[in-house]
């Protein structure tokens, strides 16, 4: 097991059943998968690019990165279908908490002048999505090697049914959001 999931186990479920009275140990709410997500417009005509983000994605999450396809062909931005147009990885079990582990311990504190992740990105029912506008704060990338900073969306998905549930999940676990 690893120490973020130890610390869900041992700290926050309890927190959680504390503050939302569950009658039942599975109304409690949990991190479901995190999904990480690269969008490249340019990937169609460079595919070194494309090539780039997805050994880079792959280094940061652990697992090897999957190539999205454009699924219509969009005339006004140049798209045509099966194009590729960014960079996917889905984290589940163990994976997700190494990542999630990393995430809020480790790279968010290396934003310059961070102060705490905005609690704007709940989508209703729980879920939260966080936009980075460089994946250089990852400890893998080295600034020497990268040669095209790239922006990534990062979503967390919980069992949660509402975004305060989701909210208080994400802070017993140690996501720095804004005051």
């Amino acid at each position: 097991m690893t120490r973020l999931e130890t610390i869900y186990r041992e700290k926050v479920v309890p927190v959680l059943r504390k503050e939302f009275a569950y009658k039942s140990p599975m109304q409690i709410p949990g991190i479901e998968k995190v999904s990480l997500n690269i969008g490249l417009g340019s990937a169609s005509q460079n595919n070194k690019l494309l090539e780039e983000a997805v050994a880079e994605l792959s280094a940061i999450a652990g697992r090897k990165a999957v190539v999205t396809r454009a699924r219509k062909s969009i005339a006004a931005f140049k798209v045509r279908e099966g194009m590729p147009i960014g960079v996917r990885v889905t984290l589940r079990r163990e994976a997700m908490w190494d990542f999630l582990d990393k995430l809020m311990n480790f790279a968010l504190p290396r934003v310059r002048d961070f102060r705490g992740v905005p609690d704007r990105g709940f989508d209703g029912r729980g879920n939260f999505t966080l936009g980075i506008r460089e994946h250089m704060i990852f400890p893998e990338m080295e600034s020497d090697r990268v040669e095209n900073p790239k922006g990534m969306n990062i979503t967390i998905v919980t069992t949660a049914t509402t975004d305060k549930e989701g909210k208080l999940l994400l802070e017993q676990l140690g996501m720095p959001f804004r005051k």
